[in-house]
């Protein structure tokens, strides 16, 4: 069926089997291109997120690369009304709507090339799921852009966070952390407010999802394995910002800086994902790196360009 996007793009309902919450979906949002090359894209986004980036799409769509960006359960397009936003118990919950996808693109649409272009959290998954299905030819690279690969919180809080992570794990999947509402990513963001970007406050709050104690369970047992070392054995390009900031209230720094994560860990457990690993750090880039301001994202765009065609080969190019 036609996508919110516009005539351009489709979605596609991907049921998947109930969970503790009752009925899931995901959902695939297509944008085709004119003369397809047999590459693939498979976006997966972050938290609190959905896709709406359609430049991105545009950027691969001109290459003659099939778009495809995927709403994980309980974001955006797939959240039903029973659910939870965001909430799951374990990262490997996002695993079988992954495995559709890729199965759809390989199979049903013919690509023998597809590469994850992954954001946040995101990428956090993407990095496990493909560490899971090494071997087996499904993709041919990951693009991460500034994946959280750990919490941006004191050294002290990280140990907190792993002694308590048994704990928190069996708490109620009400339990929510008190840990206040940040409104500066979003309002850096936004164009209703300091931002560039349109996007629905609905599925992308200013403030951000609530977070449960069991979601921030599931995020540290998963960064826990990275930190102990996957064997993702595809080239790997992991993009984050050069800078990092803390900032709660909106600040013009908030425009040039990640102030989600911190890019030093990044770049640290970067190298953890894999064997084969590029990490380029960008010099004004926001948290979600083709959000940043016009100069920054085209530079983005053009490593990601240049990694893809040292790695997978030529590109066309318009």
């Amino acid at each position: 069926m036609p996508d919110v996007l516009g005539s351009d793009y489709q979605l596609r309902t991907l049921p998947m089997s109930d969970d503790y919450e009752g009925a899931v979906v995901a959902s695939l949002v297509v944008r085709r291109a004119a003369e397809p090359t047999g590459r693939a894209v498979l976006y997966i986004h972050g938290f609190t997120d959905y896709f709406f980036q359609t430049h991105l799409a545009e950027h691969f769509v001109a290459q003659g690369t099939d778009f495809y960006g995927l709403d994980l359960r309980k974001y955006g397009r797939s959240l039903l009304p029973h659910q939870t936003r965001g909430l799951v118990r374990s990262v490997t919950e996002y695993f079988p709507e992954i495995d559709e996808a890729i199965r759809i693109i390989r199979e049903e649409d013919g690509h023998d090339e597809v590469i994850i272009n992954a954001h946040s959290t995101g990428g956090l998954i993407a990095a496990l799921w493909a560490d899971r299905v090494r071997g087996r030819g499904l993709v041919q690279g990951l693009v991460l852009n500034s994946p959280f690969l750990d919490l941006n919180i004191p050294a002290h809080l990280r140990v907190a966070a792993d002694v308590l992570r048994g704990p928190m794990s069996r708490m109620s999947t009400r339990t929510v952390l008190p840990l206040g509402t940040a409104t500066a990513y979003g309002t850096s963001l936004h164009r209703g407010h300091h931002g560039e970007w349109d996007f629905d406050l609905e599925w992308k709050p200013i403030g951000g999802f609530s977070v449960h104690a069991v979601w921030l369970a599931a995020i540290r047992r998963a960064q826990r394995r990275l930190h102990g070392g996957l064997g993702v054995d595809v080239p790997v390009l992991v993009l984050c910002a050069e800078k990092g900031l803390q900032l709660r209230d909106f600040a013009p720094e908030a425009q040039s800086a990640d102030i989600v994560l911190d890019p030093r860990q990044i770049a640290r457990w970067s190298t953890s994902i894999g064997p084969h690993v590029t990490c380029i750090r960008v010099p004004g880039g926001m948290h979600d790196l083709v959000l940043s301001p016009e100069p920054v994202r085209k530079r983005v765009f053009a490593e990601m360009d240049r990694w893809i065609d040292c790695y997978q080969g030529n590109t066309k190019r318009p």
